[in-house]
């Protein structure tokens, strides 16, 4: 999505230091210019600008220069959640949920001048389903895609799926050029555009920023005061993100220290916008290797788990215990799952129960930098202490964490901290990818295997279309096997946090899209 916390590897690294004078240089000119400019201190890089491929932290810059067939509008104030047009202007399916007729908006063109058509979208599909890497996933179902007229795409799938939201994915719909689509990976990770969004990507620099400047060309037009460029510094360094929003010398940062809010809040210049998210911190305990291939083990580590102590310490109090893996605003959450509270004794229970003697030790990695992350390991090391289990601490830059993981699970860590939103705004998404049974591992990083969770998650996931209670039910039943069997311990909903600076019109945060700014909708 994902991936998964590229978005955490925040730290006082030799980038931090040795990028301050470049990033100010860019935007400085580029104001000096007399061009509306919008800076970004983003706390991660991006690591594939492949539309068809990207699965991290990347869709930041790709839905600023890429659009998708439609969009997802999270519920808000008491109203429903929808799903908005956007290069598709509606759309209709089947009774039976097998088609779906996806009419284009017309008069959109790439960025190359290229017209928007249906042998465009579905060469951008197949594109997609061929190379199968990032989130392709979401476009399984479609077994054929056919075109009747150049507005028309019709889709018929292989078992029914609310496309309309797959459409919408913050990951694998963006819809590009058709002269980009024999380009390899290598040419969009140079830096090259090929989207119909209200910009373009003009230079990339692996590692330290990204600039995206205007296109004129636009079929959404451009409102006053919009901005002209979007300036995506890299700043691995929260304080110095901190430094940077304080000084005005950025417009947008996120992953400041809970700590640190107050002040921030405090400022006439800053305002710190406090949304719910659709993000989970969860800690994947690896089933494969003893002793946490036994349920008894895991489940006490779970309730030797400081769950209030973490929200209190690590969130400010913001966040909120998760009840299992799906978080609040998204259908099939459970706001009723019997997750364990903290007992230490009854840990101590299980865990005689299983065998285990005192003198265990675990290794529990984490991405590096991550304030929220580390409180949980400390606090939870602290409790197991008490139950004589040793728990190692290892912080590790995201890339590398996730390599060990996927590399070998009998070599891996015992327990992976990661964080989870969703490719799509759907139960699967969270489901399937922490924890359908997987031949090699790819976001399943417990490598949990469990047949009756994958048939009922994905005869749920094909209910969704025609019957969404039946496949809420089914969600919520595949969600307790997850707790009873402590295939994972299920942390906290995480708060988005943004800070921005105050001149700033129309700044609206979509948890659908983590951490994603629409800059083309605001202006100064």
């Amino acid at each position: 999505m994902k991936r998964r916390d590229l978005l955490k590897t925040a730290g006082l690294t030799a980038l931090a230091f040795g990028c301050v004078a470049a990033p100010l240089r860019w935007s400085e000119a580029l104001a000096e210019d007399g061009q509306r400019v919008f800076t970004l201190a983003y706390p991660a890089g991006f690591p594939d600008l492949d539309p068809a491929t990207s699965f991290s932290n990347d869709g930041a810059v790709l839905a600023n220069a890429y659009e998708t067939l439609t969009r997802y509008i999270p519920g808000r104030d008491g109203a429903d959640a929808k799903v908005e047009p956007l290069l598709a202007e509606s759309w209709e399916s089947s009774a039976d949920g097998l088609t779906w007729t996806f009419k284009l908006r017309k008069g959109v063109t790439f960025h190359d001048g290229a017209e928007l058509t249906a042998e465009v979208v579905k060469a951008s599909i197949e594109r997609i389903k061929k190379i199968g890497g990032g989130a392709s996933f979401i476009w399984a179902p479609v077994e054929k895609i056919e075109t009747p007229d150049a507005a028309t795409v019709v889709m018929r799938l292989s078992r029914a799926q609310p496309m309309d939201v797959a459409a919408a994915a913050g990951f694998a719909a963006w819809i590009y050029s058709p002269a980009a689509m024999d380009k390899d990976n290598a040419w969009f990770n140079a830096g090259n555009s090929a989207g119909t969004g209200p910009y373009k990507i003009e230079r990339y620099e692996p590692g330290q920023r990204a600039i995206l400047t205007r296109h004129d060309g636009y079929w959404g037009g451009w409102p006053e005061g919009a901005f002209d460029k979007v300036v995506f510094e890299i700043t691995e360094d929260t304080v110095l993100a901190q430094s940077k929003i304080e000084n005005g010398e950025v417009d947008w940062t996120y992953g400041i220290s809970y700590d640190n809010l107050e002040s921030l809040k405090a400022r006439d210049d800053l305002k710190v916008v406090v949304n719910p998210s659709f993000e989970t911190l969860v800690g994947m305990f690896n089933t494969r290797r003893a002793p946490l291939d036994n349920p008894k083990v895991r489940q006490a580590l779970a309730i030797a788990f400081p769950y209030d102590d973490v929200i209190a310490a690590g969130t400010a109090g913001l966040g909120t215990r998760a009840k299992g893996a799906i978080p609040p605003g998204i259908w099939g959450h459970d706001p009723d799952a019997p997750v364990p509270a903290t007992d230490i004794e009854k840990a101590r229970a299980l865990l005689a129960e299983a065998g285990v003697a005192e003198g265990l030790e675990l290794s529990l990695t984490y991405a590096t930098g991550d304030a929220l992350e580390a409180v949980a390991g400390e606090l939870w090391k602290a409790n197991l202490e008490q139950l004589g289990i040793v728990l190692t601490l290892q912080p590790m830059a995201w890339e590398a964490q996730w390599q060990l993981a996927k590399a070998d699970p009998a070599a891996a860590q015992d327990i992976f901290l990661l964080y989870w939103w969703p490719t799509y705004v759907t139960p699967y998404d969270y489901l399937f990818n922490l924890f359908h049974s997987e031949k090699a591992p790819n976001y399943n990083l417990g490598y949990y295997a469990n047949p009756a969770f994958d048939t009922l998650i994905d005869n749920a996931n094909t209910l969704s279309a025609t019957d969404r209670a039946g496949a809420e039910a089914s969600f919520k039943q595949a969600q307790r096997i997850l707790i009873d069997e402590a295939a994972a311990v299920f942390i906290v909903d995480k708060p988005n946090v943004h800070i921005i600076r105050s001149d700033v019109k129309n700044y609206i945060d979509n948890p659908a899209y983590g951490h994603v700014t629409f800059v083309h909708e605001m202006s100064r």
